[in-house]
């Protein structure tokens, strides 16, 4: 897959790029993350890179995963699809690092912080609404724990509260925070801090980084997905969180 119709990709400077391109919220289909998970496997054949960029067209990072594809009939293989990504970032063991200029929302929050490094501006805001609407990050739910502390990470994935850039660096989320007009010069000049070497150096680092954790987190996700789909997703009210959403009405929780 070379022409894609939702992301970017380009290669520059030894850097690959992978931008979303859904102006102006970068809500995330099923189209869009396999067309992300075709460019991982580009940048994951590619022997000469020294780290991979994500970010956005658009006054949004990404406003996450669109709420259509959640429903009973779509579920499953969005999850199987979604979760590639990650499984595939996994693999990638180059720094892999996120601009966001503005919101990283749901899924798009998810993605930003699975990534290594952050970068990230004011304006810049974090959260997982999810849980507003009958349903739980998974990703999220692995991840905020160890990256915000336990009692921290559980707060932010059970409220669905929504932080700020300086609050998001404040807890430890965000590497550099830019204004907006020295944006781009503060994630270059972070490129270059953390790719001074080879990329072969590059990989085997992140590798003994990532080697007490990959294979936890990959059995770990396998259960929660497990939880999501199979528990989660056959109970009333995650449908009636979604039903609601999609008619812009306050849900109705039957507590079953």
């Amino acid at each position: 897959m070379s022409d894609y119709q939702s992301i970017e990709f380009k290669v520059i400077d030894r850097c690959a790029t992978i931008s979303l391109n859904m102006p102006p919220l970068n809500v995330l289909n099923i189209t869009a993350m396999r067309e992300i998970v075709d460019a991982l496997d580009r940048v994951y054949a590619m022997d000469d890179i020294i780290c991979l960029i994500f970010r956005a067209n658009g006054k949004a990072f990404s406003a996450g995963v669109d709420i259509k594809d959640h429903t009973a009939d779509k579920a499953e293989e969005m999850i199987h699809v979604f979760h590639a990504i990650f499984r595939k970032m996994l693999d990638i063991e180059l720094p892999i690092i996120a601009a966001v200029e503005g919101a990283a929302l749901g899924g798009g929050c998810e993605l930003a912080t699975f990534c290594d490094f952050i970068v990230a501006t004011p304006r810049a805001k974090f959260g997982q609404p999810e849980i507003k609407v009958g349903v739980y990050p998974p990703i999220a739910a692995l991840i905020f724990p160890k990256i915000f502390g336990f009692s921290k990470g559980m707060e932010l994935v059970l409220s669905g509260d929504i932080i700020d850039g300086k609050t998001a660096q404040e807890l430890g989320l965000i590497n550099v925070l830019a204004e907006p007009e020295n944006f781009q010069t503060a994630l270059q000049e972070f490129v270059k801090k953390i790719t001074p070497t080879s990329p072969i150096i590059l990989k085997h680092t992140k590798r003994a980084i990532q080697a007490a954790d990959k294979k936890k987190f990959l059995a770990e996700l396998k259960a929660v997905e497990y939880i999501y789909l199979n528990s989660l997703m056959k109970t009333e009210d995650a449908h009636e969180g979604l039903a609601a959403f999609m008619e812009k009405r306050k849900p109705e929780w039957k507590n079953r």
